[in-house]
């Protein structure tokens, strides 16, 4: 089945969703061509766009994406100059398909706003947790956000019941929308979650206390007007893992996303209107926002999802040869498993540019890619504070392992203790220069903690807490984390997490959580666990087996320990962060 509906104003396009992932049948339709056309379309002018990018132009007092980028391709589309792919391109593997221009999302956005407006009672300045995997829905609220004025915390689907009730908590999130999955464990909470006001479900079937998606969207008016939102003003907040305590909340305004991705949309994703770009990215990161909104609706060009659960390299690569994807974003760890298949029988359709970010790309992998599909990966590095920070780009020459030269609107160094800048070839931390102004693209601010956000300063520096050196041609080269975020599969793991709910276990004494080396993942959660006296005569492998299930329960899924070392005592009288330290060096056979 496939839903393609031409024009916003066709009775096609007035049938909203029924619920979830089933959508109409029965949808007029009209063939969409899918080409590199030849016609020269007209485009948005980007030249304030670029110079604003480089920091060459002051950044304007006003900024809402929804109006001034998105609006302006439907404007484009409507009078019929480009572009002529769709905007968002949506399969599940299942047979079902979406596919929406400018249009189109212009029309379905504005609704979802008033959906938001009205019977969801949200006002400017209010926040919303949105918890959804890779569905059609997710997109509209971003744009229904932008629109309204509300900022949007979007969640991963892997959140458990205690990490969702965190979340309400510290954000003080008046709406939340998640789907059937999530709901039990929401209603479960509500009489904990004082500030919560709202549920919205995205679902086929209604849900007692609930507001469904798809009926308020059926029945919600298609006209509305775009607040004027400020370049400064909050748009999203995404908390992120830290080496100790809770995930910190990083708040973003229209500014430094919004704006802050046109760089990274023309120049590392090297996106036109007639590409079509495949993010692999979980709804829940900055990255999707990057490479699955505003990189590349800047450029005009279509985003490509595939909504499989989990990832599927075999699914993945026939994908490659059936759909005419031209640019693809996975993490190092897709591209590990992307290897493990014999690359040269599969063709193409159009694939011609490769990137990954979120975790080093082994030069092995890098290797193996090219020699068999002739397509170079190019790495990026960026954080959820800052945005891309250095990366490879076309037409720099790529050394393995290096994570490429500095964004055009950062100047990054790598310095001491002191804020000094070191030689090349000199270990330290990477840095950003920040002078007495800190770039527009940086995130405002850590929400409620602003010693955090203080302690990002040296100097003229913004520290990210990487470790790297540069070399004299100007490559960055990462050697680690300053602090102890794990990152694996391109997720940020915080060891404190694993810890906490480690020692909630009664055979459980003492824990240390680090990094360890893994041949698909990179790097993977490691437990050692002292046992309490009472249960050290167990079956080592069943009791590990029974911690990771536990950790599964208490935090999200994917922050499990993959690996558990039953040891009888940790290094004592030490920091936990020099104790994980340690633990680290030997894991890694570090000197």
């Amino acid at each position: 089945m496939v839903v393609v509906c031409r024009s916003p104003h066709t009775p096609g396009a007035m049938r909203m969703l029924r619920g979830g992932l089933r959508w109409p049948r029965g949808i007029p339709t009209l063939p969409r061509l899918f080409r590199r056309s030849q016609k020269a379309f007209a485009t948005l002018n980007c030249s304030g766009y670029e110079a604003i990018g480089r920091c060459q132009q002051e950044v304007p007092e006003h900024f809402n994406f929804a109006s001034e980028v998105l609006d302006q391709w439907a404007q484009i589309e409507k009078e019929r100059q480009g572009p002529s792919n769709p905007a968002l391109w949506w399969i599940n593997g299942k047979g079902d398909e979406i596919q929406w221009s400018f249009e189109e999302l212009s029309f379905l956005s504005r609704k979802v706003a008033n959906v938001l407006s009205g019977p969801c009672s949200l006002q400017r300045g209010d926040r919303v947790l949105v918890i959804l995997p890779r569905v059609p829905e997710w997109w509209l609220l971003n744009l229904a956000c932008m629109r309204t004025g509300v900022t949007i915390i979007p969640g991963t689907v892997q959140l458990t019941a205690p990490d969702i009730a965190y979340r309400l908590a510290a954000s003080r999130a008046k709406c939340i929308v998640t789907t059937d999955v999530l709901a039990p464990a929401v209603d479960s909470l509500v009489p904990k979650c004082q500030f919560l006001k709202t549920k919205l479900i995205v679902s086929g079937s209604s849900r007692a206390e609930w507001l469904n998606f798809s009926d308020l969207l059926k029945a919600a008016p298609s006209a509305h007007s775009c607040v004027k939102t400020k370049a400064q003003d909050p748009m999203a907040i995404y908390f992120t893992s830290g080496a100790t305590g809770s995930p910190k909340m990083v708040e973003h305004s229209h500014g430094s996303i919004g704006l802050g991705s046109f760089l990274c949309g023309r120049y590392w994703m090297d996106l036109t209107a007639s590409d079509i770009m495949w993010n692999l990215s979980d709804t829940a990161w900055v990255k999707a926002a990057f490479g699955s909104v505003f990189g590349p609706w800047f450029q005009g060009t279509c985003v490509f999802v595939h909504a499989m659960p989990h990832f599927d390299s075999g699914a993945a690569l026939e994908t490659l040869c059936r759909y005419p994807v031209t640019t693809l974003c996975g993490s190092p760890t897709a591209y590990r498993m992307l290897v493990q298949h014999d690359l040269t029988r599969y063709a193409f359709k159009a694939l011609k540019h490769c990137l990954t970010a979120g975790e080093p790309l082994n030069p092995e992998v890098l290797a193996q890619w090219e020699s068999q599909t002739g397509l170079t990966i190019y790495e990026g590095y960026g954080q959820t504070e800052t945005g891309f920070i250095c990366a490879n780009m076309k037409g720099m020459k790529i050394k393995p392992g290096s994570l490429g030269k500095a964004a055009p609107n950062y100047d990054v160094q790598i310095v001491d203790e002191t804020g000094s800048v070191l030689p090349p070839g000199t270990e330290g931390d990477i840095a950003i220069k920040v002078d007495a102004k800190r770039p527009f693209t940086f995130f405002t601010q850590y929400l409620d903690d602003p010693v955090k956000t203080a302690s990002t300063v040296r100097g003229n520096f913004y520290i990210t807490g990487d470790r790297g050196s540069m070399d004299e041609d100007g490559y960055i080269w990462f050697m680690g984390r300053s602090d102890d975020v794990i990152i694996s599969s391109g997720y940020r793991i915080g060891p404190f997490e694993i810890e906490s709910a480690l020692i909630e276990h009664p055979a459980v004494l003492e824990a240390a959580a680090v990094s360890s080396p893994d041949a698909t993942r990179g790097e993977v959660v490691k437990a050692f666990v002292v046992l309490s006296h009472s249960f050290k005569s167990q079956d080592p492998e069943k009791l590990a087996s029974e911690l990771q299930e536990h950790v599964k329960k208490v935090t999200a899924p994917y922050k499990y320990p993959r690996k558990i070392e039953f040891v009888q005592q940790l290094p004592k009288n030490i920091a936990g962060k020099i104790r994980r330290n340690e633990l680290r060096k030997k894991e890694w056979g570090h000197v």
